[in-house]
């Protein structure tokens, strides 16, 4: 059966990719945009099964218009897909405010402004199914992303509460996780701090650690997207790519035994 899937940053990268298969298959997509023109291609194709929308997710108001716009367009809106955003490269000393707001307001807020909007429209319906954008580093912190690491941890701390707050609404809450892919998030779509010599050695060694194998094929990913939606008892977080879980596991196994050195502390520490 078809499904109203609404879907942000839909211009470029995954959301442009995700939308069309979805769009293929027979799915009514609201896919948003800063850029309407960026979508002609999908109206053309898919003309009256896709509902394009200008938006900008940093604006609550927006936001909550849009999601009523889209219900009143197209009577439901089944799934929603936060997936704008953007990625801020650069260390924490060199990150200025306005660069650490504007990354919070995107990557976070935006998502969270989204997710209140259509929370009514699913809970009226007794279904819905909220796909929150993380990343696999919003489980494991990475060097010279620090304001994009906080951003995704801060997803991930919402996803789970949401989840646990809606399920008995009939609603699921997902969060998905992919490892580094072959998009424009780390080039046109990305922004870069002032670099501050003092983090060469850092910076380099990021680089460094960065294989032919790191980067996945974007495209790889539609096939996981659809089964996800389909998915009667679509899982709390799913990993995109074959190097998200080995990253993570080691990250939770050296935590772990880090927890365990100190536990006699820990304890102690209730009193």
């Amino acid at each position: 059966m078809a499904k109203t899937i609404f879907i942000t940053g839909a211009s470029r990268g995954f959301g442009k990719l995700w939308a069309e298969a979805l769009l293929q298959r027979g799915d009514k997509v609201i896919a948003t945009a800063r850029d309407l023109s960026t979508l002609d291609d999908l109206v053309n194709r898919f003309g009256e099964n896709i509902l394009p929308l200008q938006l900008d997710v940093n604006d609550r108001t927006a936001d909550f218009a849009a999601i009523q716009k889209a219900k009143e367009h197209f009577g439901s809106i089944d799934i929603l897909i936060n997936n704008a955003g953007y990625g801020l490269f650069g260390a924490v000393e060199e990150t200025t405010e306005e660069e650490a707001r504007a990354q919070m307001e995107t990557n976070f807020f935006g998502l969270l402004w989204l997710s209140q909007a259509v929370l009514p429209i699913m809970r009226e319906q007794g279904h819905g199914h909220i796909i929150q954008l993380s990343s696999i580093v919003g489980l494991v912190g990475v060097p010279v992303l620090s304001l994009y690491n906080a951003s995704k941890f801060a997803v991930e701390g919402l996803g789970e509460t949401l989840a646990a707050e809606v399920k008995h609404f009939g609603i699921n809450v997902t969060l998905l996780e992919p490892n580094g892919y072959a998009t424009d998030w780390s080039g046109a779509s990305a922004a870069q701090t002032t670099p501050m010599p003092e983090y060469d050695g850092v910076r380099a060694a990021f680089q460094s650690s960065v294989t032919d194998d790191f980067w996945g094929v974007p495209t790889a990913t539609t096939a996981a997207l659809l089964r996800l939606i389909d998915s009667e008892n679509p899982p709390l977080r799913l990993f995109l790519g074959k190097n998200a879980y080995p990253m993570v596991k080691q990250a939770y196994e050296s935590r772990f035994a880090e927890w365990d050195s100190w536990a006699e502390v820990s304890t102690a520490a209730h009193g």
